[in-house]
């Protein structure tokens, strides 16, 4: 059964009085989640695969054993990775092992159909075609009691600024995606922005662009069950930022996710890491940058969040189980270390810089 999460709870503005208790009572626990195309290397541009492919079972089969590292949510793509044909075996998935669908992505960048566009293509057969693919993923997640469904618009935007007409563009996929909120009320979307890849410039490069789409998509709701919702001050299109994503747009990580927090917006989390402005790889957490990583918990411990943790990694080179068991690993030690940070001394460095100096400088030295 689908009840909508309430993110209210992240947009809350503290007083330094409040958030001081708030850092000393509230810890992170993680709810870990994983992408099941991680179970799987796909291989790259450049070279085949390092590994035998497995069928949709055999990763699921392994998922199962992911329980004992702490993972208790999967996400699939529909139809590519699940659809009405194989739920039964994310059913059995979760009677088996507790690992429950928390999250369906839109299979909306891979076929040869979605050349020019899935949301944003300017042919309005593809277009209900893409409608059509994000409507049936949203009837799965109400249907299965998932967080939300992920838009990732890979495909969708542009390869030459020259005769794109971006009103066009963002109209035609806010129109698109409102149109199969109506569709299946009630049910919240979450965007991933990405600045580019596939698409050599993606529709949304940014984070803040992501809170516009969601802000301008939701106005152009119509259902009474969605009017209602937002009425009451839920929001039905959320965000779902990558580390990688942000990193490869050079934006900085807690800053970025902390935008969307501030919204209320942040529905689901992706993990990795990743170069700055480099092409997407999807390493293991931490092992890229860790910095980010931690001061992005740190970000994310101040506002209480609550959703889950989703790792999104390319393990190419070394067993999933292996990659996963080490980024979880890696999340873990890094919010041991955040939670014995002297958080009033952050505080006042924040407040009153000029009385601090160096302050905060030695308490990054120290918590090394």
């Amino acid at each position: 059964m689908y009840s909508l999460p309430d993110l209210s709870y992240q947009k809350i503005l503290q007083t330094p009085e409040e958030l001081l208790k708030h850092c000393c009572d509230f810890k992170i626990h993680p709810k870990f989640s994983v992408g099941i195309w991680c179970l799987n290397s796909g291989g790259g541009r450049f070279h085949e695969p390092y590994t035998a492919p497995k069928t949709i079972k055999e990763r699921l089969d392994l998922a199962a054993e992911l329980a004992e590292l702490g993972i208790t949510g999967i996400e699939a793509h529909y139809p590519a990775e699940i659809n009405i044909d194989n739920l039964h075996l994310y059913k059995d998935l979760e009677k088996k092992s507790g690992i429950k669908l928390i999250g369906v992505p839109f299979s909306h960048f891979y076929e040869k159909d979605f050349e020019f566009g899935a949301l944003s293509n300017p042919d309005k057969k593809i277009r209900q075609k893409a409608i059509t693919i994000a409507s049936e993923a949203l009837r799965i997640v109400k249907e299965t009691g998932a967080s939300c469904a992920i838009s990732w618009p890979g495909i969708d935007g542009y390869t030459y600024p020259l005769g794109t007409n971006y009103f066009w563009m963002w109209d035609f996929f806010e129109g698109a995606m409102a149109e199969e909120l109506d569709t299946v009320p009630g049910v919240r979307i979450a965007i991933e922005p990405k600045p580019y890849e596939p698409a050599p410039n993606n529709i949304y490069r940014t984070t803040a662009e992501g809170i516009l789409a969601a802000q301008r998509i939701e106005s152009r709701l119509g259902s009474s069950e969605n009017l209602k919702l937002l009425a009451s001050g839920q929001v039905l299109v959320g965000l779902n930022p990558e580390i990688g994503h942000v990193r490869m747009g050079y934006e900085d990580a807690a800053c970025a996710y902390s935008m969307c927090l501030r919204e209320g917006r942040l529905a689901h989390t992706h993990w990795n890491s990743q170069p700055a402005g480099n092409y997407d790889q999807d390493l293991n957490v931490g092992v890229v940058e860790w910095q980010q990583a931690e001061a992005l918990l740190y970000a994310l411990k101040i506002a209480g969040y609550k959703e889950y943790f989703g790792l999104d990694i390319n393990p190419e080179r070394m067993p999933p189980k292996q990659a996963i068991r080490l980024s979880i690993k890696a999340i873990t030690r890094m919010n041991e270390r955040i939670e014995k940070l002297p958080h009033n001394r952050l505080m006042a460095c924040y407040l009153d810089p000029s009385a601090h100096r160096g302050e905060i400088e030695e308490i990054l030295i120290d918590a090394m």
